[in-house]
């Protein structure tokens, strides 16, 4: 092992060590070197609650008689066939965080942009979608519809790494493919659904809820539902109002996979999308349920893994999760978050293709992160229409969304060039559009331009 690394090494584990108290039960995210998991396991007499990756060598595990903990982890700094060692701890999710302004976004439109076209339904490459979901600004802003005809309507499988997916939506139904719910370790579709009872099919953005202080690791669902469409009737709700259609709380992260589904959906509509259930609809999740999606999607065939959440806690057991996925010849997308600052997040930090937000005028939206390290790209993530559970659309607001048009951008490409590499699909992303906003990328998404430009990488 490299000495600086080395060094790195033995400074995080002996933070981790802090962190933990004598004799406390710590549920650990354990990576071992290539082919050393089992040993690992074995040496130390570790109990494995799940195995992430299809090797063993990345394990959820708790440590058990042979040694405690705080000695575990002073071993593990000074054993070279162990490469990362953190806690699993729960975050504290939610649709935006305390210094989120995404949920504030529709106070500073002085037009009402989702009074868009009317509320007849039409035929959308199969599905039956609303007339305004189909032809609203931003799929002649990012040139979806002259993408589609010269170069299809993309083929490949999208991972969307989230809350779950309404399976029954109209929009959606025909596209998706068996997925997994890693919260309850169930193969199979996992559906936004199943946490609603009997009418409930709405909740819209309510006040973001400050981080947990003894939080680890808190991830952030990168978007905000402000306002829902229920036919003709628009209900725009402001940062404090929550609606729920039973009165029933079911979270402030419902719906969020299905919206996010819905904007892949909308670029990329012959692309099958892979629901991988990492975050409840109250928005709590673990690292590890995330770590382990990756590596189900990377070994089930997705092209594309959608990540619309981040941290601004590094994870060495994510990044290596992401680089494993690119080894496969799949393309991580992640949202850069929503904190409106200029500041590394995670996984757009450590190695997916991180997407700030712009606005239609093509300048970056006041709640958008920025900066080289988070932000590789940009694209639309203001008043965008989407599919909600129950068969309903949502306006949202969010890098969240912005992440999924980019995703769907890449699944085209998964359709023109199955081996495409995730360095292939970064280069083609500069051939979009040149704006006068820095840090935001070399360009914003122009899918057509993004697609013309794709070179493989020799």
């Amino acid at each position: 092992m490299p000495r600086l690394l080395k060094f790195i090494k033995l400074i995080t584990l002996a933070s981790l060590s802090a962190m933990l108290a004598l004799g406390q039960q710590q549920n650990l995210i354990v990576r071992a070197s290539t082919g050393q998991g089992p040993a690992v396991v074995t040496k130390y007499g570790l109990t494995v609650l799940h195995q992430l990756d299809s090797a063993g060598d990345v394990v959820l595990a708790t440590t058990g008689n042979l040694i405690p903990t705080p000695a575990f982890i002073t071993a593990a700094a000074l054993d070279p066939t162990i490469k990362s060692v953190e806690p699993d701890a729960q975050k504290e999710l939610g649709e935006a965080d305390s210094h989120s302004e995404a949920s504030n976004s529709i106070v500073s439109t002085s037009v009402d942009p989702l009074v868009i076209g009317g509320t007849d339904l039409v035929n959308y490459y199969g599905s039956t979608v609303r007339s305004g979901y189909a032809s609203q600004p931003v799929t002649t802003l990012i040139h979806i519809p002259d993408a589609q005809a010269a170069f299809g309507i993309g083929t490949a499988v999208v991972a969307i790494i989230d809350t779950g997916i309404d399976p029954t939506h109209p929009a959606l139904a025909n596209s998706i493919v068996s997925g997994y719910d890693f919260i309850n370790n169930v193969a199979g579709i996992p559906s936004d659904l199943a946490a609603v009872s009997g009418s409930t099919v709405a909740l819209l953005d309510q006040v973001s809820q400050p981080q947990s202080a003894s939080a680890q690791l808190p991830f952030v669902l990168n978007g905000s539902t402000v306002a829902l469409l229920d036919g003709s009737t628009v209900a725009l709700l402001d940062g404090s109002t929550v609606a729920l259609l039973d009165q029933q709380n079911v979270g402030e992260a419902f719906g969020h996979g299905t919206m996010v589904a819905g904007l892949v959906h909308l670029v990329a509509p012959g692309a099958k999308i892979m629901p991988l259930r990492a975050f409840q609809t109250d928005g709590t999740g673990n690292m590890s349920a995330i770590i382990q999606a990756i590596y189900f999607a990377a070994d089930h065939g997705a092209k594309v893994i959608n990540m619309s959440f981040s941290s601004t806690s590094a994870s060495p057991a994510l990044a290596a999760a992401i680089q494993y996925a690119r080894s496969h010849k799949v393309i991580s997308v992640a949202a850069a978050g929503n904190s409106g600052a200029g500041i590394v997040v995670y996984p757009a930090g450590c190695g997916a293709i991180g997407v700030a937000s712009i606005n239609a005028a093509g300048y970056r939206s006041f709640f958008s992160n920025y900066g080289d390290a988070d932000a590789r790209t940009s694209a639309p993530g203001e008043a965008l229409l989407t599919a909600y559970p129950g068969g309903g659309y949502a306006g949202v607001w969010g890098t969240s969304f912005s992440a999924a048009l980019v995703s769907g951008t890449a699944a085209i490409l998964g359709q023109i060039a199955p081996r495409a590499s995730q360095g292939d699909f970064s280069d083609a992303l500069e051939h979009g559009k040149k704006l006068s906003t820095d840090n935001l990328g070399d360009a914003s998404l122009d899918v057509l331009a993004v697609l013309q430009g794709y070179h493989p990488d020799n």
